[in-house]
């Protein structure tokens, strides 16, 4: 179906149905303004009509791995103990496919309950390579990503936050391995990986908003239409109204 294998040994903790919504309400208006910490969001939550107090609204986004923008959002954490690589994108100019792929992870929200989504893209066509979805952070999830991307092509650059999915010796090993270069992003800043943040926003508006996904294999199922759609059919601005595929695959 699509889900991390360690997703099928995973046993869910019923979640809150008060808490769920208002995770919904969250990630709707983190989406629309992801400049928003703790204070502004518990703000519009109260100006909308909901009674919440700023602990509440600073558990629920430490859970859904959110934060403002500067510092960035953050769904992996970092592990003190797991080598950091320099940011080796300033100041470079990307001209070709398979110059530099990112990953990112973000939170989807399902009805009664929430997965994670990684993606692998590829910065100069948009193109993305390999996606993956789990109901935990679990970097199993990513490492099968990466693995599915490789069959794709080979980078010379991969970029990713400090986060431990991407930071663990299986994962930085595996990209060693292939003789990758390794860039992650300063922390606390909101730029570096930007082509995924955009991806997210078109995800979330073009296709999960509009879906409410009810469990994580409908999720799986859905979300791989839309990146077929993403990849193959979607034309964008930014690439001369040409697909992804198109530029990817002209030039790679």
């Amino acid at each position: 179906m699509g889900l991390a294998r360690s997703s099928w040994y995973y046993k869910p903790v019923p979640e809150d149905p008060d808490d769920l919504r208002l995770m919904r309400l969250i990630d709707e208006q983190y989406t629309r303004t992801p400049f928003y910490g703790v204070r502004r969001m518990a703000f519009w939550l109260g100006s909308i009509g909901e009674r919440v107090n700023k602990k509440r609204v600073r558990r629920l986004m430490r859970k859904m791995g959110l934060e403002a923008l500067y510092p960035k959002p953050n769904l992996s954490r970092a592990n003190t103990q797991h080598k950091k690589y320099p940011y080796l994108l300033r100041g470079l100019e990307i001209t070709r496919p398979n110059q530099v792929w990112g990953a990112d992870i973000t939170y989807i929200r399902l009805t009664e309950g929430f997965v994670y989504l990684v993606a692998i893209l590829d910065w100069f066509s948009r193109y993305v390579v390999s996606w993956g979805v789990s109901v935990t952070l679990d970097g199993s999830f990513c490492l099968e990503a990466l693995e599915q991307a490789l069959c794709v092509g080979r980078p010379e650059i991969f970029n990713s936050d400090q986060g431990v999915q991407f930071t663990c010796v299986d994962f930085t090993g595996r990209l060693e391995l292939e003789k990758i270069r390794i860039s992650m992003d300063g922390r606390g800043r909101a730029l570096d990986n930007v082509f995924t943040e955009r991806l997210w926003w078109s995800v979330k508006y073009e296709e999960v908003y509009l879906k409410d996904y009810g469990t994580p294999p409908v999720a799986v199922r859905n979300l791989g239409g839309y990146f077929g759609f993403y990849n193959e059919e979607r034309p964008h601005q930014a690439l001369g109204y040409k697909t992804p595929a198109e530029i990817y695959r002209k030039t790679a």
